[in-house]
């Protein structure tokens, strides 16, 4: 199962794997506080994707097509990240206001389509409304 968090949130033991995918380290936030298992910044949007968003609602699409031609060049940390949730639930975690358009969110949705064989994948996108619905 994997779950997306606001890193400032209070640690819970339903969290599981605590993943925080943010590039910077949360301001103001403490180690001992964050509680965070494992740091990937190899999953963050870049520098220059980051900044161009800006947390802008009107550039969300395509932020989220940016994110994702990003992602497809981590396909390690992702199958590590897919693996792991397979194990154990995972929680990735976010520092961004905005609890609906980050990429904690985008990476729990690309996560989650990918985790199924084509072969359980039925024809039509039936599925795939599934999977949106599920996230």
């Amino acid at each position: 199962m994997i779950q997306v968090k606001r890193v400032y949130e209070k640690p819970e033991r339903s969290d599981g794997l605590r993943v925080l995918v943010d590039r910077l380290w949360p301001r103001g936030l403490t180690k001992k506080r964050a509680a965070v298992d494992l740091w990937l910044k190899d999953v963050a949007p870049s520098t220059e994707l980051r900044k161009w968003y800006g947390h802008d609602p009107a550039k969300w699409r395509r932020f989220r097509t940016r994110y994702r031609a990003e992602l497809r060049a981590r396909k390690k940390a992702l199958e590590a990240l897919r693996q792991e949730s397979r194990l154990q639930t995972v929680t990735l975690l976010f520092g961004s206001r905005d609890l609906e358009r980050n990429q904690a969110v985008l990476l729990r949705e690309v996560l989650g389509r990918r985790r199924r064989a084509p072969s359980q994948v039925k024809p039509g996108g039936a599925d795939r409304k599934r999977v949106q619905a599920r996230t």
